[in-house]
């Protein structure tokens, strides 16, 4: 379980203030190129929710079962994906801000993190580890130095996080044992208030830092390109097949026929820490994993492949959506509603949360067999989102969120 520019700059799920395509749905390429970024985001709430809410993957077959797949894991692969996108257009998406204006940047980045961060811990209160609010706090902290780097450098970045981190990730819970993690918690306010603390966010919670970082960069090169361009786009699709039939296909050839298999399905996070069985709950055991695991490529193994795998079909998810939303303008009328969720993702995405306890809903339950509430869902946060946007610039988390950063103005 957890279960990526009109209006406000923002990442999956962040607002944004970039009015470029709140504009208009139906202009030229540029225009396109955001929608499809928010198109994207949309795709990756709705995983989210198929995730959450949705039937597990052994109790789906056929087409359920490719859907469920491909929402499990790869829809917070895509919201972090996104997110660093959103980060480059707060802080200058084809050329780095600098000066006055770039210093506003990091203070209005350094905000939304601690805001998130704030806003993942109170909702993991209730939801548990599954939230990945928090966890976008820490990344955009780490993000901050990263800001000016240029598309090759970040690209070169992203892929050594994505060779290097895995492994130190396994060494770090290998030396940390049980007992080292026990005592590191039980000087932890955070963990002690919502049951998510700093060793969870940065080392063995459903999102870590240390192997989700590569998704951010990633990200973050990804918009410091020129989407608009059908070379970039021609580039950027070999190269998203490329990295997802590479790292799924080598993972298959080395670890056998279950290297895919999703972590979630067997009750573990990215860090291969067993879950507990209560949806609310965020705590973990003790790691049970063999090195050999390094090299399977499964959702949330957090692995090599499971990273490269994984960008790769983030890069397809946004380039695809990108390509449709430019070259189809009636496409990208039809779709409208469905963009419009994408650019209040934030709401969207905590809404699904505060939905699930009004109307009672169960989350990730093996006994779920049902589509019918996550459809429901889906069709309720296009209806929501479709209406309030006729009305308003922003959703309604992402007007708060830009309220709370507008302090940044005064830096000098």
């Amino acid at each position: 379980m957890t279960q990526i520019q009109p209006r406000q700059e923002n990442s999956p799920p962040l607002p944004r203030t970039s009015t470029e395509s709140a504009r208009k749905l139906s202009g030229g390429p540029s225009t396109g190129r955001l929608v499809g970024v928010d198109l994207a985001r949309a795709l990756a709430v709705f995983g989210m929710y198929i995730v959450h809410i949705g039937p597990p993957l052994s109790a789906t077959d056929g087409v359920a079962s490719w859907v469920r797949y491909l929402a499990d894991g790869h829809s917070s692969v895509l919201f972090a994906t996104l997110a660093g996108f959103s980060l480059m257009l707060i802080a200058g998406r084809r050329e780095p801000k600098t000066g006055l204006a770039g210093r506003q940047a990091n203070a209005r980045i350094a905000i939304r993190a601690v805001v998130l961060l704030a806003l993942g811990t109170v909702l993991a209160m209730e939801y548990g580890g599954v939230i990945i609010l928090g966890f976008y706090g820490v990344y955009f902290l780490l993000a901050l130095p990263l800001l000016r780097l240029s598309a090759k450098a970040l690209a070169i970045t992203a892929t050594g996080l994505a060779l290097v981190t895995p492994q130190l990730a396994f060494f770090l819970n290998s030396l940390l044992g049980e007992s080292v993690q026990q005592t590191i918690d039980a000087y932890d306010p955070l963990k002690k208030i919502s049951e998510v603390g700093v060793l969870d966010l940065l080392l063995t919670g459903f999102y870590p830092t240390i192997t989700w970082m590569s998704f951010v960069v990633a990200g973050m090169a990804l918009a410091r390109l020129d989407l608009s361009a059908v070379s970039v786009q021609r580039l950027l699709a070999a190269l998203g097949a490329a990295l997802t039939v590479g790292a799924y296909g080598l993972s298959l050839l080395l670890a056998g026929k279950d290297a895919l298999r999703s972590m979630a399905e067997d009750g573990k996070s990215s860090a291969g820490f067993e879950k507990a069985s209560s949806f609310g709950s965020g705590s973990f055991e003790a790691p049970q994993r063999a090195a050999s695991e390094l090299l399977s490529a499964g959702p949330h193994s957090g692995t090599t492949f499971d990273i490269i795998g994984s960008v790769g079909v983030a890069i397809l998810v946004i380039v695809g959506a990108t390509v449709l939303m430019d070259r189809l303008p009636r496409l990208r009328r039809l779709a409208k509603p469905v963009i419009a969720v994408g650019t209040m993702s934030l709401t969207a995405y905590v809404g699904h949360f505060l939905a699930q306890s009004m109307v009672g809903v169960s989350a990730g339950e093996s006994t779920q067999t049902s589509w019918i509430p996550v459809l429901t869902f889906i069709l309720g946060a296009i209806g929501f989102a479709t209406v309030w946007s006729r009305f308003f610039r922003r959703g309604p988390l992402e007007a708060l969120l830009n309220a709370v950063t507008k302090p940044a103005k005064h830096i000098r």
